[in-house]
């Protein structure tokens, strides 16, 4: 080669080296989905909250994003997972859309996650809890990031066996998040001794839960399991609580509760409550910090941990499509991958090859109303659980991609 040719080569190739990440990114804007629950049993825990937390992690991202836009965009799914996968495949195909955030409802997400993997674009599974997603429908495009019905059930399980509580009676949400929390609870009670004496179905935004109750009682059982949650959850715990049966010397045990499912309830009916969570507002001065800002633009109201995982999990994208240069799925999830995430919310986050967000839970017990000192201030700390406890070992049985660099 002529040395002149040589050198334009060289430089050639300079320049392509030296060009920002953000110059392979379509239009150099990336286009967050989040999708969402907006006016069914959800909509308390994420909905509006949800789009208003992705904002949050938008406008943090420009301060370091070196001209890279974001644009959020949001609908509702409305609990239905064909609906779900639709508004994916038009995102995806006709508006650009890169990665989609949210997705309570297990089923739903399920459905998204199987579109995106397909169409090469990220799932961020902060509100869905079927531990499947980390299990058999695991995808190298795929990150789950709050918690999971595997770390929610062996925690809960954990926690009542402690107190001597091993006869069990489930009343279990008809889809997939139900299954799976009951399938992981009671893998887990049986595991630990215990026994399962029972189990009612009963469809979403179930206003009556009287005849599973009655059932769960006359089961002997010493713990009611709800393997539901949202407005679900919250009428269960109020229908129970009209029984009596905490004077039977019956627990409740919510495999999955959340403080928006504690506000509506009200520290009279809900005191005494364990839970396991992931996040809680007033855990320390960063959550603090950050729930206000969430508060100031949500009325007053404070962040729910499905809420605090939308912006986490939003920001964490943001900046691993900014390292990796490409909206491409697996490479944007290898570079969330490749260090540990030191997140204001909750701590110090690793991502492993079957996509799991793997991070500290905690189990909280809900205050009395002497204990509180405000309509927000619910949770007293009982324990921190280490991630690697919480959380399920890492399976190449369980997900092909378990293991994978």
């Amino acid at each position: 080669m002529p040395p002149a040719l040589h050198r334009f080569a060289v430089l050639a190739l300079a320049v392509a080296c030296a060009a920002p990440a953000a110059a392979q990114i379509p239009g150099n804007t990336v286009r967050v989905g989040v999708l969402t629950d907006m006016s069914g049993p959800f909509a308390d825990q994420v909905g509006a909250g949800s789009v208003v937390a992705a904002k949050l992690a938008a406008e943090d991202f420009a301060a370091e994003s070196h001209g890279l836009k974001v644009e959020i965009v949001s609908a509702d799914h409305q609990n239905k997972p064909d609906i779900g996968a639709g508004i994916a495949r038009h995102w995806v195909d006709q508006e650009g859309v890169d990665a989609i955030v949210d997705l309570p409802n297990s089923g739903v997400a399920l459905a998204v996650a199987t579109v995106l993997n397909e169409k090469h674009r990220v799932t961020l599974a902060s509100s869905s809890l079927t531990s499947d997603l980390t299990g058999k429908a695991c995808s190298p495009s795929t990150v789950q990031w709050v918690s999971d019905t595997w770390a929610q059930g062996a925690s809960t399980v954990h926690a009542e066996m402690q107190r001597g509580l091993s006869n069990w009676y489930f009343i279990t949400v008809d889809y997939a998040l139900g299954h799976t929390l009951e399938r992981d609870a009671s893998d887990a009670l049986t595991r630990a001794g215990g026994h399962v004496l029972g189990e009612s179905r009963h469809p979403l935004g179930t206003t009556d839960f009287s005849s599973p109750l009655l059932a769960a009682q006359s089961s002997g059982a010493k713990v009611i399991a709800l393997a539901n949650t949202g407005s679900d959850a919250i009428n269960a715990v109020k229908q129970a609580g009209e029984f009596g049966l905490a004077k039977d010397g019956i627990s409740l045990a919510a495999l999955f509760m959340q403080i928006s499912d504690v506000h509506a309830l009200g520290l009279p009916v809900a005191k005494g409550l364990q839970l396991i969570a992931a996040f809680y507002w007033d855990r320390n001065a960063e959550t603090r910090a950050w729930s206000q800002r969430f508060a100031a633009r949500m009325g007053g109201r404070m962040p729910t941990e499905d809420q605090a995982g939308v912006y986490s999990a939003t920001l964490a994208y943001l900046r691993a499509v900014q390292a990796a240069g490409t909206i491409e799925g697996a490479p944007v999830v290898a570079a969330m991958r490749r260090a540990p995430i030191k997140d204001r919310l909750f701590g110090t986050v690793t991502i492993r090859s079957d996509g799991r967000a793997v991070h500290d839970m905690y189990l909280f017990q809900v205050k009395t109303p002497a204990e509180s000192h405000g309509p927000w201030d619910v949770y007293k700390l009982l324990q921190t659980i280490p991630g690697n406890v919480a959380f399920r070992p890492l399976d190449p049985a369980l997900c092909r991609f378990a293991g994978a660099r």
